[in-house]
């Protein structure tokens, strides 16, 4: 096996020019495969031997004119090597001395003198031996000034490689800059560089010395681009291990003299947390646990990660609002004025929620409705929640409960474990800093449950009204009361919700809007607030009554306002861009720019035109967008006593047609 040997650098005999330029290729030669190394002519290399043949063919040669042809193999990981593994074009090389290593390994010390091409191979036996043609390199005229250029430039750039590689030795540059010989000094910095050997191959093949020189010089630019990278890089990394160290250091200092000085950091952090554990209004309970817990922190080292947990424990309950609250509005009308201005409809809620205040400021103390708004999507269940709130002058918070697993979701995790938290109901009354917020419990009809916990079961807790003011929280492991908190859960489906849930809320149905109701919403909310989302005024579109409804009765098909909303996005989209390109246009939409505007009209409406037709009879059917026509049609064929009926029928309209 032969190999580039690493620790040797190869150097050029300068020397002997003249000698090399008169060699002769002899016309047959003994052929020694290399893997990873092409021989340049003038350059001195050591290679391993270690096949046997190769051996041999060593021995051989030694004893006669030392000359053998150097070919590179193109798979360095072929151990035997045949006739097409080999590159065609190698460098003739004269054996300098053979060495016998300690470790029973050969090494021989090769020169390259001239290039050559295999024209045939006349023995393959003990090892090869080819016939060859000495190819001679093409040297551009004395005069070329681009030529030295060249020249130049490859000696400056090699020293820059040589600058930036620590491995190199700098001998290497005194070298460089002592080599007068324009080829030489290329067959060198070829066969120094760090080039894979397919790219050295194409060196070596070209006759051209201006040529190769012109390859050599973009291979190096490319390599100096990547050192200078490298450089950059490990630059950058060590000025920030610097600074890191730096820092260190300084905060070890720090901690020293605050320590001297009896500014401890830890004593520093417990004293702030101390602070604010005065401004709470707390249990004797609460104010026990937080001491202890004081306590065990001031004993803790702070480099410990119980420490951490401990910090973060202190802090949840100091930021948590216990017994503070926002106080309510009770002007009545301020609030009746505000759920009539942010939704149109919803009578039912409002109604309820009016009561509930007006019970509220007779009363003075009463426990949070548990309110439950069932209806289609889109109707703007969520957002009166936030009309809610802002009525009553409360805090705002909300949670998805679709696609919920995990109870610890609802819960929280113990505070051993690492990473623990408060559950989310917690967490949104920290948030909020108060202990009344409107609480919007999102999608309460899509909780699962797994073998991590059944969520529903510990939102039970939440929900009762004899049982929220002492809901558990597993990070507190305290008590904490939710009574004040107006819980507000929404729900699609009345059948997904489940039974021990819906016994403990109130549910207000919220049925789909009439169109005349869809027109009213788009009027006062949906379109008002596009034209400010987009940019526009109101003076840049007008859209009537008319087309609000051609635009709900063919371009949506739905109980809420939700495709309505992007449907008039869509129009005032296309009225921007008019106005952005200073385009004509018509500012109010009519019927006949409509579909322009929007398309094809997505949906038909379908109306009764009488049935005098035997067999055939008109059936209605019900939909979440209102009523349907169906014709229900029949036909006679030779009977079975079976009565067949096609179609997605229900339950009822079967049963009707069987009897």
């Amino acid at each position: 096996m032969m190999n580039e040997n690493s620790d040797f650098l190869p150097i050029i005999s300068d020397g002997n020019d003249e000698k090399l330029d008169n060699s002769k290729v002899p016309e047959i030669l003994p052929i020694l495969p290399l893997k990873n190394t092409v021989l340049f002519s003038g350059v001195i290399v050591p290679i391993s031997v270690g096949r046997k043949k190769s051996l041999k063919l060593i021995k051989n040669v030694y004893k006669k004119d030392r000359l053998i042809g150097i070919i590179t193999q193109k798979d360095a990981k072929v151990d035997d090597p045949q006739k097409d593994d080999l590159y065609q074009v190698g460098t003739l090389a004269q054996i300098i001395k053979v060495l016998e290593m300690p470790d029973n390994s050969t090494t021989v010390i090769i020169q390259g003198v001239k290039r050559f091409k295999i024209d045939e191979f006349v023995k393959e036996k003990p090892y090869f031996h080819a016939k060859v043609t000495e190819l001679t390199d093409v040297l551009p005229p004395k005069s070329d000034d681009e030529f030295e250029a060249l020249i130049g430039s490859l000696t400056d750039i090699s020293i820059r490689i040589i600058e930036y590689s620590p491995h190199i030795p700098q001998e290497a540059i005194f070298a460089l800059k002592n080599i007068e010989n324009p080829r030489f000094l290329i067959n060198f910095i070829s066969s120094n560089s760090d080039i894979p050997p397919v790219e050295k191959q194409k060196l070596l093949e070209m006759d051209d010395l201006k040529e190769r020189a012109t390859l050599l010089l973009e291979h190096l630019t490319t390599e100096v681009q990547k050192l200078e990278l490298k450089d950059d890089i490990q630059s950058k990394v060590k000025l920030d291990m610097d600074q890191q160290q730096k820092e260190y250091f300084l905060h070890q200092q720090m901690k020293a003299i605050q320590t001297e000085l009896g500014d401890d950091p830890v004593d520093i952090e417990i004293e702030e947390l101390r602070k604010k554990a005065k401004d709470k209004k707390w249990s004797k309970e609460v104010e026990d646990v937080f001491n202890k817990e004081i306590g065990k922190l001031q004993r803790t080292n702070s480099a410990s990660p119980e420490y951490g947990n401990n910090i973060n424990y202190l802090q949840t309950l100091v930021e948590l609002p216990w017994n503070e609250y926002t106080k309510d509005n009770f002007d009545l009308k301020r609030a009746e004025k505000i759920l009539d201005k942010d939704h149109f409809g919803l009578d039912k809620v409002k109604e309820r929620i009016l009561e509930h205040l007006a019970v509220l400021k007779l009363k003075g103390d009463l426990k949070a409705p548990i309110i439950c708004l069932l209806g289609p999507p889109g109707v703007g269940k969520t957002s009166l929640g936030k009309s809610i709130a802002r009525a009553l002058d409360r805090k705002f918070a909300r949670i998805s409960l679709g696609g919920l697993h995990d109870e610890s979701e609802i819960r929280g995790h113990r505070k051993t474990y690492i990473g623990a938290m408060p559950g989310r109901i917690i967490h949104n009354i920290k948030k909020v800093k108060s202990s009344n917020p409107v609480f919007i419990l999102d999608e309460i009809d899509k909780v699962g449950n797994d073998f991590r916990g059944d969520p529903s079961s510990a939102l039970l807790e939440v929900l009762d009204p004899e049982q929220n003011n002492t809901f558990y929280d597993n990070y507190l492991e305290l008590e904490y009361d939710l009574s004040k908190v107006m819980f507000i859960a929404t729900a699609n489906s009345f059948g997904a919700i489940n039974p021990a849930l819906r016994d403990r809320m109130e549910i207000i149905d919220i049925s789909g809007y009439l169109v005349e109701e869809k027109v009213e919403i788009a009027k006062r909310h949906l379109l008002p607030k596009q034209i400010k989302e987009h940019g526009l005024k109101k003076s840049d579109i007008s859209v009537n009554k008319n087309i609000l409804e051609k635009l709900i009765e063919f371009y949506t098909r739905e109980s809420g306002v939700r495709q309505l909303d992007k449907e008039l996005a869509r129009l005032v989209r296309k009225t921007a861009k008019k106005v952005a390109f200073d385009e004509a246009y018509n500012i109010r939409v009519s019927e006949a720019n409509l579909i322009t505007m929007l398309g094809r009209q997505k949906f038909s409406k379908s109306s009764y035109q009488g049935n005098d037709y035997a067999g055939v009879v008109t059936g209605l059917a019900w939909t979440a967008v209102g009523g349907q026509i169906l014709m229900i049609e029949t036909s006679l064929s030779k009977g079975n006593s079976k009565l067949t009926l096609t179609g997605n029928l229900g339950n009822v309209m079967k049963e009707s047609a069987v009897i």
